[in-house]
């Protein structure tokens, strides 16, 4: 439901779709009489579905109404999860340890639900040789494949090759 909800004598429609504070329905009645029912109780009158015909109101505290939604969304919002991309840089003539250092790195990264960005930075003439990239980046995809999948394949992109890494469900 819309924040902009119309109350009480914002409402500006001769009759309404009235519904109690229970959700019980009482039928099409002149607003006036929805508003006096309302007063009444020491409720609100609250337009629910404004686009119907006639529009449908229901009494309820509109303060409480309020809050629950904004605490609804709360805990919506707490619940989603951030997903980041982590980037991990290589160069074509890494070292074997310090491939396995990064590779470890990368494979926390996943662990922790991020995704992985596998870069591999070619200087000068080494873009001559992607396919060593390539290789590269198939080893660490052999290295994760335990706690990843490849989603975005290996890919020259100017002077750099990358290749993303998701996290395996479950």
């Amino acid at each position: 439901m819309s924040k902009d909800l119309r109350i009480n004598e914002e409402i500006r429609v001769p009759e309404v779709r009235f519904v109690g504070p229970e959700g019980e329905q009482l039928g099409i009645i002149p607003i006036k009489q929805a508003l006096k029912i309302a007063g009444e109780k020491g409720l609100d009158l609250v337009e629910v579905a404004p686009t119907a015909k006639p529009p449908v109101c229901r009494i309820m505290d509109y303060g409480k109404y309020r809050f629950e939604q904004s605490k609804r969304e709360k805990e919506a919002r707490k619940n989603q999860k951030i997903i980041s991309i982590k980037e991990v840089k290589l160069r074509p003539n890494i070292e074997e340890h310090d491939f396995e250092t990064k590779a470890k790195n990368a494979e926390k990264f996943l662990k922790s639900g991020d995704k992985v960005k596998v870069t591999i930075m070619f200087r000068g003439r080494e873009i001559t040789h992607p396919d060593l990239g390539k290789q590269l980046c198939m080893k660490m995809a052999d290295f994760m494949q335990q706690v990843a999948t490849i989603e975005k394949l290996p890919k020259v992109e100017g002077k750099n090759m990358t290749m993303i890494l998701t996290p395996k469900q479950g």
